[in-house]
């Protein structure tokens, strides 16, 4: 059984962002996996685990230069990483655009009997990604998975949150799952796991077609930070403060 995962890195909360001469300053930022991407990996890693087997390769559009970053996946379990190069700041639909590109790369005319993908980043969080490659495959897709068992005739039963409850549902394969937070705990690497990550194979795939953006970011603005707040005692001290620093009256 083949199972995908799409993961991508994104600013670690705890890093330092700010702007400089009016332009976002990342000097100071370190970058992590997306977490909505650790519970899809979770995920895939526990069906592999499962009585149907198979293998599990993590995709990612990135730069080569954060091989070393994206190790962490490799270090969790998967067998395989793919990166796909593609534009520096890509949309979502170039991102999905250069996944449907890798994956007729590596499976041919055969799709992949699963696909996990995280909900939503934690920098831009349009949540667009999955549902575009799961249209680009001609393949089934749902969103927002808080809970999915394996039933005895090998479909998927599961559960998805919806506002104000919970949609249960059955699929069968082949399938793409966006994950929610909830559906299960990632597990921690070792460093059994980031050993023997160091020996598992990382295919760099090049950008073989341009994708134009569908949807492009033109500037990062910081936000404009509210003036202080200050109690009067009275009419008598807003005319006053109104006369004084507003010129009016």
């Amino acid at each position: 059984m083949e199972i995908a995962v799409c993961v991508c890195l994104v600013p670690d909360t705890a890093s330092v962002i700010g702007f400089q001469d009016g332009r976002l300053d990342m000097t100071r930022v370190s970058e992590v996996m997306n977490p909505y991407d650790e519970y899809a990996l979770e995920e895939a890693l526990r069906m592999r685990e499962g009585p149907g087997g198979g293998v599990v390769r993590v995709f990612s559009v990135a730069s080569p230069e954060k091989k070393e970053l994206l190790r962490k996946s490799l270090a969790m379990g998967a067998d395989r990483l793919v990166i796909v190069e593609g534009p520096a700041t890509p949309d979502p639909w170039q991102t999905a655009s250069a996944l449907r590109d890798a994956f007729a790369e590596v499976y041919g005319d055969s799709m992949p009997d699963m696909v996990f993908c995280g909900r939503r980043s934690t920098d831009f969080g349009s949540g667009e990604v999955p549902g575009m490659l799961a249209a680009l495959l001609g393949m089934p897709s749902v969103s927002a998975v808080v809970s999915l068992d394996v039933a005895p005739d090998g479909s998927f039963l599961l559960v998805r949150e919806i506002e104000g409850g919970a949609e249960h549902m059955s699929v069968g394969m082949p399938v793409l799952f966006s994950t929610e937070k909830g559906l299960n705990i990632p597990r921690k690497t070792s460093m059994k796991g980031v050993m023997e990550a160091r020996k598992k194979p990382v295919d760099i795939l090049p950008q073989t077609e341009t994708h134009a953006p569908r949807a492009a970011l033109s500037a990062i603005r910081p936000a404009v930070k509210r003036k202080p707040c200050h109690m009067l005692d009275g009419v008598d001290e807003l005319v006053r403060r109104l006369n004084t620093h507003e010129g009016l009256f």
